[in-house]
């Protein structure tokens, strides 16, 4: 199959170096004479056929910027056979032989739809900070994240040694816990609540109360938001152990900022990567990067739950320096 025209998605959360990844595909493209076509919006823009012609200019200066110039919309009406359809018929009147999304897990499925059930030829680039995507050993975004809850981190303890309190920082991991175990790491935490590891908040609540009898007067625990919930964490420590605990929730604040140089080099690197595998005519995959190697996996090996192996040898190293 000759593609000469591609389409281009971002999808789901955003993450930071989505941007990088967009100028990637774009100039990359261009450079093997294909046209690149912006769907604004993710799916949703596509279904209501919100697209526009990309040229370098359309790219310039992005590569630095956090978030995504093409937006980012959940649709539910993509989950449906006649929204699918609809999405189906504009990519064919619009000639688009090809399409690159960029995203997570559910950007992944709805790539896995289009791909399977309606042979549109379909690529992946994984941009998630939660870095739960199987295929690659980082997704884009991840390392921004993690150095801007880090930051915030680095910046409570000033305030926890000061205060002599106890913090309770909940970070982004509803069903991962990559930032909060890189977080704890990296931060010297005391404590780190993951959905992929049991705790046992008793078993918290005495190490407290042993820290303190040592001369240990403050004490950082990170929290995945997944993993209870911060405040519920705090309000169950001060109940058990009567120690005087202070909750920061970062939110959204770690989806935002200026990517990381990490983040950029690797979104160009992917970005590039996906538009050779259109030109190879390989499909339903997406790209990754393992040991600094670009690498392709099948779309559903991609979105099977990934094991938290990063997580539990960071949680076990932790551990064994407190």
């Amino acid at each position: 199959m000759v593609i000469k025209r591609i389409g281009l998605l971002t999808s789901g959360g955003d993450a930071p170096g989505m941007n990088a990844a967009i100028r990637s595909v774009v100039r990359y493209g261009l450079h093997h004479k294909l046209e690149v076509i912006g769907i604004y919006r993710g799916y949703a823009g596509l279904i209501n056929e919100d697209l526009k012609s990309l040229d370098h200019r359309s790219v310039a200066g992005i590569i630095n910027r956090g978030g995504t110039i093409l937006e980012s919309q959940r649709c539910d009406e993509f989950l449906t056979e006649e929204g699918q359809r609809k999405a189906v018929e504009i990519l064919k009147r619009n000639k688009i032989d090809a399409l690159i999304v960029l995203g997570g897990d559910g950007t992944y499925r709805g790539a896995i739809q289009l791909w399977e059930r309606w042979h549109i030829p379909c690529v992946g680039i994984p941009a998630t900070i939660d870095n739960d995507i199987n295929g690659t050993d980082i997704t884009i975004g991840a390392d921004t994240a993690i150095n801007t809850a880090l930051e915030a981190v680095d910046k409570i303890r000033d305030t926890s040694t000061s205060m002599d309190r106890i913090f309770v920082v909940e970070v982004m991991g509803r069903e991962s816990g990559y930032i909060a175990s890189q977080v704890a790491l990296a931060s010297g935490a005391e404590e780190v609540l993951v959905p992929e590891i049991t705790y046992d908040l008793d078993d918290m609540c005495h190490d407290i109360e042993s820290g303190y009898l040592k001369g240990k007067e403050r004490w950082i625990i990170i929290v995945a938001e997944g993993e209870a919930g911060g405040r519920e964490i705090a309000n169950e420590i001060t109940e058990i152990s009567g120690s005087e605990t202070r909750v920061v929730v970062l939110g959204h604040i770690q989806r935002g900022g200026s990517p990381t140089a990490q983040d950029r080099i690797l979104a160009t690197r992917l970005g590039a990567a996906a538009v050779d595998l259109i030109l190879n005519n390989e499909y339903g995959k997406a790209v990754g990067v393992k040991g600094n190697q670009i690498t392709a996996v099948d779309l559903h090996r991609a979105v099977e739950k990934k094991k938290g192996i990063g997580v539990n040898s960071s949680y076990q190293l932790m551990r064994n320096l407190i």
